[in-house]
């Protein structure tokens, strides 16, 4: 599969399959999120995997039952203190979690996972039920897992703004 139907195919999942994820696959994610790009290679990214005794604390920091459904969850965090900032104070830790992230799921698309981007989340609540020390912050939850609901693999011609909306050359 090439990389743009690879990205078509991916989609936010909300509802899984009560099947644990392989060992091999976990670890194939990620392998994706830890060689991801960051600002000047700093790597100020964590993935706390959670599956097994802290997943219901876990579930609870997001009040959405599909999320319930999911058998794990990366939480990927940033790490201010190791991240890169530019010259104007603009803090890269965010862009490079959102990389990372994206990595994460386009990888367990490829393995035939499931996964959901989640930002809206007790932020104080996580960081207390993953122990984050203060100078690490969840910046997103990736629920994955074997779907058991399906998306048109065709719906960017009508969901996505078409590139002559998207593109400008040279300056707007």
């Amino acid at each position: 599969m090439d990389f743009n139907q690879l990205a078509k195919s991916r989609y936010s999942s909300r509802r899984y399959k009560a099947q644990s994820v392989e060992e091999d696959k976990l670890n194939y994610v990620l392998e994706a999120g830890r060689v991801a790009p960051s600002a000047v290679n700093y790597q100020p990214v964590y993935f706390v995997v959670v599956r097994d005794s802290n997943l219901e604390n876990v579930r609870s920091c997001y009040s959405r039952e599909w999320f319930r459904t999911a058998p794990l969850c990366i939480v990927v965090c940033s790490d201010r203190s190791r991240s890169w900032k530019r010259n104007d104070g603009k803090d890269s830790a965010d862009i490079d979690a959102a990389i990372a992230a994206d990595h994460i799921t386009l990888a367990a698309a490829s393995t035939g996972l499931a996964t959901c981007w989640v930002c809206n989340f007790d932020r104080e609540r996580l960081t207390r039920v993953l122990n984050l020390p203060g100078q690490i912050e969840p910046v997103v939850m990736i629920p994955m897992g074997y779907p058991d609901d399906t998306a048109d693999i065709n719906r960017h011609s009508s969901k996505r703004k078409p590139l002559k909306d998207l593109v400008v050359y040279e300056k707007f």
